[in-house]
């Protein structure tokens, strides 16, 4: 399971630090800026994907979704936001607190099934399995003609 981490709730409590603020210059009116830390610390309760042998699970703040695994046809990283997950039917989905420096505990959660993008190439050796070095090539010095 990929979560946000719960150090986000150190957030959270800052920013309930900051709304106390204006709340106490205006009790009855701003009363209701306490329901965004309230949402921010859903959302880090909340959002999450799981990878599991039936497939990825993915858990948003107001939704969730299965994706089979027969479903998936590869993996998009994008410069900003989470990965996401490319679909047989050319739909792209957001994995929920999946970032770029979590890439490589889902690909290790898959088992597999998403392949390492960072991985070195296997190389093939030959039919016959003997490898020859390639031939020098050296192209002939000039002559300098100093008479």
């Amino acid at each position: 399971m990929i979560r946000i981490p719960r150090l986000a709730h150190l957030g959270v409590f800052i920013l309930l630090f900051c709304v106390a603020f204006p709340f106490f210059g205006w009790p009855k009116v701003l009363w209701i800026l306490f329901a965004i830390p309230l949402a921010v610390a859903y959302w880090v309760e909340r959002t999450r994907t799981t990878v599991s042998d039936n497939g990825i699970d993915t858990r948003t703040m107001f939704g969730s979704r299965h994706i089979d695994w027969s479903e998936v046809r590869g993996l998009r990283i994008p410069d900003r936001g989470y990965l996401q997950v490319h679909l047989t039917d050319d739909s792209d989905v957001t994995l929920p607190a999946v970032g770029y420096s979590q890439l490589a505990v889902l690909v290790d959660a898959s088992h597999g099934r998403i392949p390492d993008p960072f991985a070195e190439p296997e190389e093939s050796d030959d039919a016959d399995g003997s490898t020859e070095p390639e031939a020098e090539t050296t192209q002939p010095e000039a002559e300098t003609g100093e008479s």
